[in-house]
């Protein structure tokens, strides 16, 4: 919400300065993101008189200049200056640009340069130039009266400062000049100042408006203005819509817009002659459309407000007028609309449109639904005073929401809830300086346009930030004697070491949404919850996995030239039952670069994710030594290239491996792309100490004999996994063998069709004797009779 300093001034009478209104502002709750003057730019220019203008000798469109811009300029002497400006002439008054003036409008600065031969000083500027507007036809002409050599800022009024607050979605009152004003005077900055509502007499007939749904618009008045002229508002206006980044349009329209910011009180005009018949607020038809002001075409539904007539559609009702309607130069007759819009109705049309302007900012706030009359008296003494013509009579359809409520108020919860005492005559002071009206028994009526007070926990927080939440005095909160206790959850720490352990390994942590799209969610299962007001359609679906978002910052990363990608994310799965503690990991890109030892560059595959999910599950304190690898990856991954870590066929605690093409295609990446997904709620506890106050790690006993090892090649049908057959080794003897790896993979000449030779690497440990020839024959038998049961036998 931005505002200037003399247009507060227009209700607020006070002689506090910038400083001391932008601190109040913030102390009240009304923060403050900045405040800059438009003038401080356009310094360097002066109100300057052309003295002479002769053609140039070089060029036919160009006249060369005899420029007094004022004794600070030049010592008074009269500059030289190249304009090609079809109005300039010998007497004209304008805005003179000296030599190291910046001009916005140009980017440029300026310097003195021969144009065509003939040297210049600066420039004559014309409004578009000097950001000030958008006409560029002619230099700016300027009354013969204005005083040659005034800062250009000081003569227009520029020097005003602009403040732009960010306002609350619950302080709808604030998106208006005056509701801010309003909150100044009760901090003690000044007095609101009376607002001039002067009732306009129609005469005629009175316009035909009707609302024919009251849930979506229960209340619309109407006026009819005829005989208008919509040329160009005053200056003043302009200048404070200009101010604030609105663009001047024309006097109606422009109206429209300053009572909007002014008063918080949005309103629509509509061209009579392009109406067909009386208008009506109803819900639209499946099917219809309008194009909008912004010149987009919309698709509307039943579930939206429009205003239309008996042919189509002019306005999406609260958001949005319609290009039909619309006002324009050659408008003579005009309706004034000033309608009720349910805020819920009007935020579910804005986010199904993805339509937003600053009548749906107020709308889905609230507006005052007690200021339909008075607002619509302003705007109609606006256009008359403006634009001139007859008013006709008020047309009032519908009845706008305006049940009274009260709530029975005491004192003392000033301090005990707001932590500051506060006596009742100031508390009844600051209630009643904010709108509330205050009975002897403290029954506290709230004010209209205050929609966000909901009972008196609302009242306290009014009392004490005016008073100032800055008073309130500092409590800390009560601390247990003696050492501060651990306050990590199991929980914490987990997704603690698990984030180290995965930064140690090279990987970069990402920070991605937890909303999805519901295209986006569709591929790991859907979205078990959607939410009812979405930022947007795109933003609609709590995740359901991680991996969506890491796809995204993926394909980012990669556009944009990185080479390799490795992200990994701990946070939040939403299923249907409950949120999921999850890390999620993209390994994308190269894994090993170009060069001339390696040859061509690597990119990443399934055993790199394996590795990665199997290093982490270790940091955890997982049992990896037990962990199986199984399949039923789901439909997101590539069949094949991809399956699960899991302690038993139930357990499951990762999943791992290469994703599926269609699923890239989707996210637009291309080439092949890594995951795992690691389920940190499915990892078994870690042992506890039994004192229960942490963790321990098995204590450190380094064998006191050597370890043997033992290689074993074995002949395997095709279909067994060497997983299984190491699983099986492994098991063979329990006591004596701590380690069992593959070292060795072969198919091909010696090698049956249908099988494969795998060679397994096992590490024996004895215990308190070495093993003797007979010991380890055993043990050697007890693996091969264990692998057979995998279908191996010992290759010969």
């Amino acid at each position: 919400m931005k505002f200037t300093l003399s247009w507060l001034h227009e209700h607020l009478d006070t002689d506090a300065g910038l400083d001391a209104i932008v601190d109040a502002l913030t102390r009240i709750g009304l923060e403050v993101e900045g405040v800059h003057n438009p003038g401080d730019a356009l310094k360097a220019f002066r109100v300057a008189k052309v003295l002479t203008a002769e053609r140039h000798p070089q060029a036919d469109k160009l006249q060369v200049l005899s420029v007094d811009a004022g004794p600070d300029v030049n010592n008074g002497a009269p500059l030289q200056v190249v304009c090609g400006a079809p109005n300039a002439r010998a007497g004209l008054v304008g805005v003179f640009g000296p030599s190291g003036a910046y001009v916005p409008g140009l980017d440029v600065t300026l310097k003195v340069a021969a144009i065509r031969g003939v040297e210049s000083n600066g420039m004559m500027c014309s409004t578009r130039e000097l950001e000030l507007g958008d006409d560029h036809d002619g230099i700016i002409e300027l009354p013969a009266d204005a005083v040659v050599g005034t800062p250009y800022p000081d003569y227009a009024g520029l020097d005003d400062a602009v403040i732009d607050v960010s306002i609350t979605p619950n302080r709808q009152d604030c998106m208006g000049v005056r509701g801010i004003a309003r909150d100044l005077a009760a901090a003690g900055l000044g007095t609101l100042r009376p607002l001039a509502v002067a009732p306009v007499a129609g005469e005629g007939d009175a316009p035909d408006v009707r609302t024919d749904d009251p849930a979506g618009c229960p209340a619309f008045y109407a006026q009819n203005v005829s005989g208008v002229s919509n040329g160009e508002a005053p200056a003043w206006m302009r200048r404070r819509l200009a101010a604030i980044g609105q663009k001047p349009i024309s006097a109606l329209v422009d109206i429209t817009n300053y009572v909007s910011i002014d008063l918080g009180r949005p309103l629509h005009v509509y061209d009579r002659a392009k109406l067909a018949g009386g208008l009506v607020a109803r819900r639209a038809t499946d099917g219809e459309r309008i194009v909008a002001l912004n010149g987009k075409t919309y698709a509307l539904t039943p579930a939206m407000t429009v205003i239309a007539d008996d042919r189509q559609v002019h306005d999406i009702g609260g958001i949005m007028g319609g290009e039909d309607s619309g006002v324009s130069s050659g408008t003579t007759d005009v309706l004034i609309e000033c309608a009720f819009f349910d805020p819920d109705h009007i935020a579910r049309t804005g986010q199904a449109l993805l339509l937003t302007s600053d009548a749906r900012q107020r709308f889905e706030r609230g507006v005052d639904p007690a200021f339909l009359d008075d607002g619509l008296a302003i705007a109609t003494r606006l256009v008359l005073d403006l634009c001139g013509g007859t008013p006709s009579p008020v047309t009032r359809a519908g009845q706008p929401p305006l049940a009274p409520r009260v709530y029975a108020y005491d004192t003392a919860r000033a301090e005990t809830l707001g932590g500051l005492a506060v006596p009742a005559d100031r508390q009844r002071a600051i209630l009643e300086s904010l709108g509330f009206g205050v009975d002897a028994d403290w029954n506290v009526t709230v004010p209209t346009w205050r929609r966000d007070i909901d009972g008196t926990a609302d009242l306290v927080e009014e009392v004490i930030r005016i008073e100032g939440i800055d008073k309130v005095a500092p409590v800390p909160l009560p601390r247990m004697p003696g050492v501060a206790r651990p306050t990590a959850t199991p929980g914490q720490k987990l997704e603690r070491r698990v984030r180290r352990a995965a930064a140690a390994r090279g990987l970069d942590e990402a920070v991605t949404w937890s909303f999805l799209s519901a295209a986006q969610a569709a591929p790991f299962g859907g979205g078990a919850w959607t939410l009812a007001n979405p930022i947007s359609e795109d933003l609609k679906v709590m995740r359901p996995s991680l991996l969506p978002g890491l796809l995204s910052a993926t394909e980012r990363n990669l556009k944009r030239g990185i080479t390799a990608v490795r992200l990994f994310e701990v946070g939040r799965r939403y299923l249907a039952d409950a949120e999921r503690p999850t890390l999620g990991l993209v390994l994308a890109g190269n894994r090993r670069e170009r060069g001339w030892r390696d040859g061509k560059a690597a990119g990443f595959d399934a055993y790199d994710a394996k590795a990665e999910a199997l290093a982490l599950l270790a940091a955890a304190g997982a049992p990896v030594d037990n962990v199986q690898v199984m399949g039923e990856a789901g439909d997101a991954w590539h069949p094949g290239q991809s399956g699960t870590l899991r302690l038993g066929p139930k357990t499951v605690l990762a999943t791992f491996g290469m994703l599926h093409p269609s699923l890239l295609k989707a996210f637009d990446l291309d080439g092949a792309v890594a995951a795992v997904e690691l389920y940190l709620d499915a990892l078994p506890a870690r042992r506890a100490l039994k004192d229960g106050g942490g963790f321990m790690r098995p204590a450190f006993a380094p064998p006191a004999l050597q370890s043997v090892r033992r290689d074993f090649a074995f002949l395997v049908p095709a279909e067994v996994s060497a997983d299984a057959l190491v699983r099986a080794v492994r098991s063979a003897d329990k006591a004596a063998i701590v380690a069992a790896r593959v070292f060795d993979v072969f198919t091909g000449a010696g090698v049956e069709d249908g099988r494969k030779s795998v060679a397994v690497e096992v590490t024996l440990q004895p215990g308190d004797k070495s093993f003797t020839d007979d010991m380890l024959k055993g043990i050697a038998d007890k693996v091969v009779a264990a692998a057979a049961k995998q279908g191996a036998a010992l290759r010969g």
